[in-house]
This record gives structure tokens, C-alpha cells and sequence, in this order.
């Protein structure tokens, strides 16, 4: 007889490997495909540890870690909802909420309340952890964007003031630090023909 918290906790497990079948449209830095969402949770992880210091305000790097790996298991149910898509970020705060409630509601309580309040914490960006979590799932596509050379700006006609002004106030609020940096890879984009002006 298994342990009804394990089952659960197998069950969530198993529930969450569906991450790795939703494509994202960002592509990997080398151009080749497109990456998944578990793949981008996972680097992102990897860009607080390694980008954490850069942070606007002192950050918790294990929990800030924790809500970069947690903040899209809701695509499973709502998918991957493209920055530049006006009408799907209509409705993406109600698919993503009935998301969470069913997703996180398959653990045992203590720990469906812990991970509902993660995912709650990254949306309200209210904390400097939630801040800084908020800066790098920006940063990463733009970082994948300007190293594919444009690759999905141009594919979905995405111009630098739609750049700026989905990233500049989340970006330089969490990081000045990185929002510099992104202003100079902006430039570049734009001299070298990746981002229309």
C-alpha cells in the first residue's frame, strides 16, 4: 500500500514532467529549435545563482530560485502565452489562476499552499526575491533573441519599442545593473539589423 502523501506527491511529480512538451517561441542561443518550458525554468534557476548579486535589493537566492522553477508550471494547463500577443495576455491571468488551482491542488495541502503561495509571490512581484525572479524570465529571451540574431523578433515582427516597453520598467526595477546591459544589446540589435527600430 503506497502512502497517500507519497501518491500525491508522485502524482504532482509526474503531473509537472509535462513542462517539457510545451514549446516556447523563444529559440536556444544556438538557433536550432525552439526551447520548452521546463528547460527555461531550469535556466532561469541558473541566472539567479550565477546573476543573483546583481539584484536591486539584497535577495535570497535559494528562495528566488524556487520561484523561477515554480512560476510557469501553470502552462501546463494554459500554455505558453507569447509576450507580444495582446489578446492572449487578456486572458492569461484567468487560465493561469484555474491553472494554479488545479496543478498545485493535486499535493498534499501543506505543500499545495507553499507552491500556490510561491507562484502568488512571483505574480504580485511585491518582494525583492519576486522582483529579481521577474528580471530574469525577461532577460533570458531577449538574452536567446539577440544571440539567434533577431531570430524570433523578426519571425513575429517584434520592433525595439515593444522591447522596451514590455521590459524597461520590470528590468530596471529589479536590476539597474541589467537593464544597462540590456540597453546596450538593444543598440547592438538595432545596428546590426536584429531589431527594427
Amino acid at each position: 500500500m503506497i502512502d497517500p502523501r507519497l501518491r500525491q506527491q508522485i502524482d504532482f511529480i509526474l503531473e509537472i514532467d509535462r513542462l517539457k512538451e510545451i514549446t516556447r517561441r523563444t529559440y536556444l542561443a544556438s538557433g536550432n529549435r525552439r526551447e520548452n518550458t521546463a528547460e527555461h525554468s531550469w535556466h532561469l534557476a541558473m541566472l539567479v545563482m550565477v546573476l543573483g548579486e546583481y539584484a536591486a535589493e539584497p535577495i535570497d537566492v535559494g528562495h528566488t530560485m524556487k520561484l523561477v522553477l515554480v512560476h510557469d508550471i501553470v502552462e501546463i494547463d494554459a500554455g505558453d502565452t507569447f509576450a507580444y500577443d495582446t489578446d492572449g495576455n487578456n486572458s492569461k491571468s484567468k487560465r493561469e489562476t484555474a491553472a494554479a488551482d488545479r496543478i498545485f491542488g493535486l499535493l498534499p495541502p501543506d505543500q499545495a499552499q507553499s507552491m500556490r503561495a510561491l507562484w502568488d509571490e512571483f505574480e504580485a512581484r511585491a518582494t525583492p526575491e519576486a522582483r529579481f525572479a521577474n528580471v530574469v524570465d525577461r532577460l533570458m529571451p531577449m538574452l536567446h533573441n539577440f544571440y539567434t540574431d533577431g531570430k524570433g523578433w523578426s519571425e513575429h515582427g517584434v520592433t525595439i519599442d515593444r522591447v522596451v516597453e514590455r521590459n524597461q520598467t520590470i528590468v530596471a526595477e529589479g536590476s539597474p545593473v541589467l537593464w544597462d546591459f540590456v540597453e546596450h544589446l538593444l543598440k547592438v540589435a538595432i545596428a546590426k539589423g536584429y531589431l527594427k527600430a
